[in-house]
This record gives structure tokens, sequence and C-alpha cells, in this order.
């Protein structure tokens, strides 16, 4: 089934406007959902809007939008009013900048919405497409949209085109704010046999479809044992982790993955894990020499 657009948008890339539809990247994913019930005869509650002042329930019919300016003090602004600051809106991403794909970090990603060329644009979309494809460069943009100005990165996606809505920089805590204390110094030993780990469950592509919401099937299977008259019970506790030898630790980890049917991502090869805890050893012996 085709995917329905949730909006239009217009690129600006020089003297160039390329008109496009919007469309979301995300799927509903089922997650699981509780309400709100009376213990005495398991209805469910509703909301209320309670009136601060006059403790009255007020009705929807009732309510209006304001901004509060001062601390208690709003100005209403009428239905008509909401729209005109909507109309700021100019539904265009305006390219700035273009920089490589690796500056942006995912870190800065907020969302993600696919873009579809709209009629008459198909030439210029696919000439963006192109040209981003052969630079690898991805666009820098100002979007406004619902009341607000975005930050998003264009770039070529597929056969098309898709935006990243970007943080702004005070949106983003700095990480020289997380406490880190005085790091010690890796053995080489200790780095190679990590290294060896990571290669033996390296693969060259990412399948995201390799991994399940195992948490929310097991509670779907605990709600409907609970449907069928059955009773949830909480499961036992896990082991706590015991704090073991790091050396120790890795050369348990060597071997637990399993290698079949898999082609490891392309790095530098890994030294065998005895060579590796050997080269002290050999050193220390040249040095008694």
């Amino acid at each position: 089934m085709p995917a329905r657009s949730i909006g239009t948008a217009t690129i600006s890339f020089g003297l160039v406007s390329i008109p496009t539809k919007l469309y979301t990247t995300n799927e509903t994913a089922g997650d699981i959902h509780f309400n709100m019930l009376h213990d005495a005869d398991g209805a469910r509650l509703k909301q209320q809007y309670i009136c601060t002042k006059c403790n009255e329930v007020v009705d929807r019919d009732h309510t209006v939008k304001g901004y509060e300016h001062a601390k208690g003090q709003y100005v209403v602004l009428s239905a008509e009013e909401l729209k005109a600051l909507d109309a700021v809106a100019t539904q265009t991403i305006a390219l700035e900048e273009f920089v490589p794909a690796s500056a942006v970090d995912p870190l800065w990603i907020e969302k993600s919405y696919y873009l579809g060329p709209d009629k008459g644009g198909e030439r210029a979309y696919k000439l963006i497409h192109d040209a981003m494809l052969e630079t690898g460069l991805v666009g820098i943009a100002s979007y406004s949209a619902r009341g607000k100005q975005y930050i998003v990165a264009l770039r070529p996606f597929e056969s098309g085109l898709i935006i990243h809505q970007l943080r702004y920089a005070q949106e983003v805590k700095p990480w020289a704010e997380v406490p880190i204390p005085d790091l010690p110094e890796i053995k080489a030993a200790e780095l190679g046999l990590a290294k060896q780990i990571i290669q033996q469950i390296a693969h060259e592509t990412f399948s995201p479809e390799n991994y399940k919401d195992e948490v929310t099937e097991r509670m779907r299977e605990l709600i409907n044992k609970k449907v069928e008259g059955q009773e949830i019970t909480m499961a036992p506790e896990a082991p706590a982790g015991k704090v073991i030898d790091l050396m120790e630790a890795l050369k348990a980890s060597l071997g637990m993955a399993n290698t079949e049917d898999r082609k490891p991502a392309a790095a530098a090869p890994a030294k065998a894990a005895e060579e590796v805890e050997a080269a002290p050893k050999k050193k220390a012996a040249s040095k008694k020499k």
C-alpha cells in the first residue's frame, strides 16, 4: 500500500525550487498501553479540566488557549490568531550549506522524514539526489513549519531523499558535563583480545530485522494469561554479574559467538590471542638476557 503524504515542502537550492511531499518514516509499533480504571467497578476513568481559580469542572467548549507572558498572567489568543501564528511557516527547506555526511553525528538527529518528489519536480529532485551522492555531502537547511523553525539535514537515501530534523546547539548537553574519572591505561594484551571479540561478531551490514522486541512479546504473553484467568507472577531475578579479572573475562568471551554464515566486517586482521598475550613475556625475557 503506497504511503500517504503528511505534508508538502519545497527545497530551495540556489534559484532552483523542488516541490516535494513529506512521508513519515516510522510504523506504529503496537506498544502496550494501560488505561486508568476505577478500582470499585473497573470502569475507565476520564480526565477533566479543573479551573484553578473557581475549582469548577470546565467543558472543552469553554476552553481557550493563552500564553503566559508573566507569572500567572496570560494573553488569550483566538483561533484566528493561532492560525496567523502558524502562517509564519514557509514550508521551504532552504539549503544554506553542504557538509560531509560524517560531520552530522547521530546525536543531533531528533526525527526523520522521507521526501518524495511532487508533481513537476521530478528532474530537479533526481539532480540534487545524484549530486549529493557523488560529492558525499549532505545539505543543511532551515525549515519553518507548525509555528516553529527547524534545522534539518537533507541527504540521499535509497533512490530518493530523506530529511533529519536536528537539535539546536542549546538543546544538546555538552559531553563535558559527564563526570569521567581518570581512566586507566589499557594493556596491549587486553586490547588485542577485545579486538578479536569485536571481529568475531562483526558483520558487513546492519540487519535490523534480526532484532525483536522480546520484552513486549513477553508482556503480551503474560497479559493473555491474565485474560484467561491465570495469575501473573514475578520472575526470579537474574543473578548479579560477578566482578572478575578482565583478562580472564576476555579469554572466556572468545569463541562464544556463532560465526557460521557470516561475513566479517572489513578491518585489519587481529593478532592471535596467544601472540598478543606472549608479547610482554618475550619482552621481559629479552631484558633479562
